[in-house]
């Protein structure tokens, strides 16, 4: 065989081997990956709060749950449309378990509150658990009871079956770190500085301090 020719099958082969090897990779780690969808009021608080944890991978705000498909932020809390605001929390479970994830998610919401959360009311502030499957089912049956024994009153966040995820727009996602200039009533404001403001209006931490004390993760008093 030709030389010069011996070596471009020995370098194609190569790159081949290389390109298998990133492959595999990459489908290693996307198996290595699990997605857990929760409703708990203003998506903007629920991203904000999971994207601390650790192996949380990514948090996305979206509507899941109703009728209408890729749906707006107006046509949700307009209502009628039947869809949740909601978290779509991409994780590794070698770092977090869903488990975990879900015993920081109903100490980080009212769970006892069905009209809403906080000072946002109606159908797409309510809280809920998103599964896919039975054992997903009873992880999170599991965390609520776990839950409700803690907290001494009776949990009315529902367990549903998981429906198609729609992302907001990109207005909203990572709106609480953020430093585009926004109108607020308080002025102009970055969108980091206008969470903040509205976040401290609408009593979420303070109300999730009254209720869970030292084990709500993510108030200022935990």
């Amino acid at each position: 065989m030709n030389p010069h020719l011996r070596e471009i099958k020995a370098a194609a082969l190569a790159m081949l081997i290389i390109v298998g090897l990133c492959v595999n990779s990459s489908r290693a780690h996307a198996a290595e990956t699990e997605t857990l969808v929760v409703a708990g009021g203003c998506f903007w608080c629920v991203e904000s709060d999971f994207e601390q944890v650790k192996g949380v991978i990514a948090a996305e705000s979206g509507f899941t749950g109703g009728t209408v498909e890729n749906p707006s932020y107006k046509q949700v809390t307009a209502g009628g449309t039947g869809h949740f605001e909601a978290v779509q929390i991409t994780f590794d479970p070698a770092q977090v378990s869903r488990a975990q994830l879900l015993h920081l998610f109903l100490r980080s919401v009212d769970p006892t509150d069905a009209g809403g959360q906080f000072c946002d009311r109606g159908d797409s502030y309510r809280t809920a658990i998103f599964v896919t499957d039975p054992a997903q089912k009873q992880i999170a049956q599991s965390a609520i009871t776990k839950a409700q024994a803690a907290l001494g009153q009776d949990i009315v966040t529902p367990i549903l079956d998981a429906q198609t995820f729609y992302p907001a727009e990109a207005y909203h996602q990572d709106y609480h770190k953020s430093s585009e200039i926004v109108l607020t009533r308080f002025g102009p404001r970055t969108k980091a500085k206008a969470y903040k403001l509205y976040r401290d209006a609408c009593g979420r931490d303070a109300r999730v301090q009254e209720l869970w004390g030292k084990d709500a993760p993510f108030t200022s008093g935990s």
